[in-house]
């Protein structure tokens, strides 16, 4: 009797299904889709904590703040959709160090391509969302966009000293105030600087934050659309009384910012339109 050898073969592995049907990808983008809907709904979060608004350039920043918030959640969620997923289904619990490696990583190309598609079309939105921001700045040289028949800009100039901030309105004949005055739905173009260490000038409600630098004038922007007194302060540590460097900034009418310019001792310049209804 011949013995003959028996050879069992192994069926071969079944192929892998393709990645979107793969139980752990199906898993993940389930948490992603639950995550970004979450934060999508929260977006306006980050705007309402930064305060009330007090001018058109706080309105502008907080609009692109719940914006970019926007653009991020979805990519912030997969992230976190990674992670979670990873420490619930993968996680090792023994006492000791797993004998096993973790499987080798492989690169996936339409992935790869598709994340870098995304990633360029956030980055040019961002991108061009910025310059028209820019462009529109008065300070930056957007003053040709101003409204038929709106006022002509009023200059401030903001001189920052330890530990108080001097306001000089050179167009009233350089009438000085430790309060800011500024007039209603107008612009003004503030020219900062300092006078011995570098200060922050910061009104906190109107969003206009810009370095005052000894030797150097920086120029920012402001229109004010609500009447009240804001927070003005110094938001770069100058020294010991760095806390108590604070002012307000009130914002009136334009009839009341006059008067005020008036009791000062200023001239205030009568507008072309009440020139011309005086002449008739």
């Amino acid at each position: 009797m011949t013995d003959t050898a028996v050879h069992q073969t192994e069926d071969p592995p079944a192929p892998e299904p393709p990645g979107w049907k793969r139980p752990e990808v199906r898993s993940i983008a389930l948490i992603w889709l639950v995550l970004t809907i979450v934060g999508e709904c929260l977006v306006w979060i980050p705007s309402w904590l930064m305060g009330p608004s007090a001018s058109t350039q706080m309105d502008d920043i907080k609009q692109t703040m719940t914006l970019f918030t926007a653009m991020s959640a979805p990519v912030a969620a997969v992230i976190w959709a990674i992670m979670i997923y990873s420490v619930a289904r993968w996680r090792y619990t023994g006492d000791e160090p797993p004998e096993d490696d973790a499987p080798d990583f492989r690169t996936n190309s339409p992935v790869v391509l598709l994340w870098s598609i995304l990633s360029g079309v956030l980055t040019l939105v961002v991108f061009i969302w910025g310059m028209l921001k820019i462009a529109a700045i008065p300070a930056a040289g957007g003053l040709a966009a101003l409204p038929a028949g709106a006022m002509p800009p009023m200059v401030v100039e903001v001189t920052g000293n330890q530990w108080v901030w001097n306001f000089t309105y050179p167009e009233l004949g350089n009438i000085q105030s430790d309060v800011l005055y500024l007039p209603l739905d107008r612009t003004t173009l503030f020219d900062v600087t300092s006078a011995d260490v570098i200060h922050s000038f910061w009104i906190v409600e109107m969003g206009v934050k810009v370095d005052a630098t000894p030797g150097q004038l920086t120029k920012t922007d402001v229109v004010p659309h609500s009447i009240g007194s804001f927070d003005v302060r110094c938001a770069e540590l100058c020294g010991l009384l760095h806390a108590a460097m604070e002012t307000q900034a009130k914002v009136v009418t334009q009839e009341e910012f006059d008067a005020w310019a008036q009791d000062k001792g200023a001239e205030v310049p009568i507008e072309p339109a009440a020139q011309e209804e005086g002449g008739a």
